[in-house]
């Protein structure tokens, strides 16, 4: 199995999950010659798609789901009711996905399952979801988009080897940011985004001895830096033992990651 992210951030997330030949879309945020140029520079054509999973149905993840899944022919699944948003409704083929239950996908030639455990996040778009990825006994997880910790969460999604989680923003530069006060409450909320320190303490849920890559989501370019996104991530894994044998890597939101092997 492999994954790569194709684009990360509030302009657009989306992220490739190869599995043998089972090929999944989480997310498509972008627009769609933006998700056509990414999945191109991924060297991998639409039509190649099996099956489009969406997290939620803010467009910076949503908005060209599917308009994608409909050029590839593929089954979209979502949750019941955002089959009713408009970017989701373009796709002529929705599955509606269990929260919380296994949930099985194949790929066209009917090979190389996939199981996929959905976890709800609390978030202001409800509901929005983590998705754990399953296939031959490695596992991915990727999570964003979620207001604060919560340990059963952690629970849900245990035992990654590749690990996709949101730093979004550190507090004190959000605090003393050009955002408007209610964008800064929305942010700082309980159905917000992840700060740096809320990530720190999921990651402390979710690491396991299986994780080998991690992957810093969902970055804010106005209220975060690199720096300090990794310091958190660094100070966790050292603290936790286990940051000689975690590569940790930032996810961009104009350009694609490489391909990690799960």
């Amino acid at each position: 199995m492999k994954l790569q992210v194709l684009a990360s951030g509030s302009g657009g997330n989306s992220t490739l999950v190869r599995a043998g030949e089972t090929n999944v879309l989480v997310d498509a945020g972008l627009t769609v010659a933006g998700m056509e140029e990414r999945l191109d520079a991924a060297r991998f054509a639409p039509p190649g798609l099996d099956h489009v999973f969406v997290t939620h149905g803010h467009l910076d993840h949503a908005r060209a789901a599917g308009a994608i899944a409909r050029k590839a022919r593929c089954t979209l699944h979502c949750t019941e009711g955002l089959m009713r948003n408009a970017a989701i409704r373009r796709s002529k083929n929705l599955a509606a996905l269990p929260v919380g239950a296994p949930y099985r996908v194949v790929g066209r030639r009917g090979a190389d399952t996939v199981e996929v455990t959905s976890v709800a996040l609390p978030h202001d778009a409800v509901p929005t979801l983590a998705f754990k990825l399953e296939h031959l006994g490695r596992r991915v997880v990727i999570l964003t988009d979620m207001g604060h910790p919560r340990v059963e969460v952690a629970r849900a999604l245990a035992d990654a080897h590749v690990l996709v989680l949101e730093f979004n923003h550190d507090v004190g530069m959000l605090e003393a940011g050009p955002y408007p006060a209610t964008l800064k409450r929305r942010i700082l909320g309980n159905a917000g985004h992840l700060s740096n320190a809320q990530a720190a303490t999921m990651l402390t849920a979710l690491a396991s001895e299986h994780l080998h890559t991690l992957v810093l989501a969902h970055l804010s370019e106005t209220n975060n830096t690199r720096e300090l996104a990794l310091e958190a991530a660094h100070t966790t894994l050292e603290r936790l033992g286990i940051a000689q044998r975690v590569r940790v890597l930032v996810a961009e939101q104009d350009r694609i990651g490489e391909s990690l092997e799960v």
